[in-house]
């Protein structure tokens, strides 16, 4: 029998098959651990990462929510998604890391989108 963790990273590689990264239209790659919640806007065919955030930034801890909570979790989208935009990213594409598209994971995507990202 497989362990969690193992079976979300054949999740992740088997969503990674179809979701690639350009410079036009950038990764959105969310990491969920128990305690907080990182984003990351990727250019894979440069291997730059454009905009990052996570539940440890000042500017998310100062709104000063529980780190686990789906309230922290929108609040790392919009963060994430206000980087972006004064990247000059409009459209990303959603990679939920072999997550569940639901709680902090769907929280994030909304929050993001709520600051002009298309997904």
């Amino acid at each position: 029998m497989q362990h969690r963790s193992e079976l979300r990273l054949r999740r992740k590689r088997r969503v990674r098959k179809r979701v690639r990264g350009t410079a036009g239209r950038p990764r959105l790659s969310v990491f969920r651990s128990s305690c907080h919640m990182y984003a990351q806007v990727i250019d894979d065919t440069r291997g730059h990462t454009l905009a990052s955030a996570s539940t440890l930034d000042a500017e998310v801890r100062a709104a000063a929510l529980p780190s686990g909570t789906v309230a922290a979790a929108r609040a790392v989208g919009e963060a994430v998604g206000r980087r972006a935009v004064a990247q000059g990213v409009q459209r990303v594409v959603f990679d939920r890391g072999g997550y569940l598209y639901h709680g902090r994971v769907a929280a994030v995507a909304d929050g993001a989108r709520g600051t002009g990202l298309e997904f």
